[in-house]
């Protein structure tokens, strides 16, 4: 235990700007740092035992070695469907939502199951993560703001359960309600209608739309008005679904694990 009189321990920092920042002699045992930006971090002469790090990992260099693609290898030895969500054509766009699909579909039937055990371990944060239902939320949310805006020019595609990213700052055009709790089946009903407008556009694509640039909506929202890159409006689609697949899929695994160990339900 820390002996220091300045003992700041438990607190939560959130939404500070530490750039340039100096921590000597720190205890930062437990600690959780989430969507934080260390780019260009230095950690020298520190004790790192039973670390985890996700997210997006570029030259991280560990005493002196260059691990990034080590990492990446790996996690595509293990889930070979991985190197297909970098597509460059149209080909390999559809080729990563087929994927997803599919994917998604198996993940959905595993929710199901768990609902009919019970509903609210559906809306239960797994070690303070989102829960089901909030990640398919943030992926309607997600489909809204750059495939029904920004590339198909809707200046106001949200539901009212449409969920932003925490770090966003409030828009008043754009709900965000962190209290709702809707249903299962009210959810994935919003969910295939923007994987089925998702469907639509892979399906649609060209190497000269792909090559272009979305035209900025005016009207406010989210995102702001500007042109957009069309690859990087449809590539951050086939990014958000892949990244919080896994997230819900690892915390799935979780309450299934709970459930299966309190026995048979009554």
């Amino acid at each position: 235990m820390s002996d220091y009189d300045d003992s700041r321990r438990g607190e939560t920092f959130r939404r500070l700007d530490l750039t340039g920042a100096l921590f000597d002699d720190t205890y930062l045992t437990g600690a959780r740092f989430k969507n934080v930006d260390l780019r260009r971090a230095v950690i020298r002469g520190s004790l790192l035992l039973d670390v985890e790090i996700s997210g997006e990992v570029e030259r991280l260099t560990v005493n002196g070695v260059d691990v990034t693609r080590f990492v990446e290898d790996e996690l595509d030895r293990r889930d070979p469907d991985r190197t297909k969500m970098h597509p460059t054509d149209p080909a390999g766009y559809r080729g990563a939502w087929d994927v997803l699909e599919r994917r998604w579909d198996e993940t959905v039937q595993r929710a199901q199951r768990l609902a009919t055990v019970d509903p609210a371990l559906l809306h239960e944060r797994v070690d303070g993560e989102w829960s089901f239902i909030e990640t398919l939320r943030h992926l309607v949310f997600a489909t809204d703001a750059w495939i029904r805006r920004a590339l198909l020019g809707e200046p106001s595609p949200w539901s009212p359960l449409d969920l932003p990213h925490d770090d966003m700052a409030d828009i008043p055009e754009v709900p965000r309600d962190r209290d709702l709790r809707p249903s299962l089946e009210e959810v994935l009903e919003l969910r295939r209608g923007r994987m089925a407008t998702m469907r639509q556009v892979v399906d649609g694509l060209t190497d000269e739309q792909l090559a272009g640039e979305t035209t900025p909506v005016t009207e406010p929202g989210y995102p702001q008005p500007e042109a957009f890159p069309v690859s990087r409006v449809v590539g951050c689609i086939v990014n958000e679904e892949w990244h919080h697949h896994e997230y819900a899929t690892r915390d799935l695994a979780v309450l299934e694990a709970r459930i299966a160990s309190s026995g048979p339900q009554d």
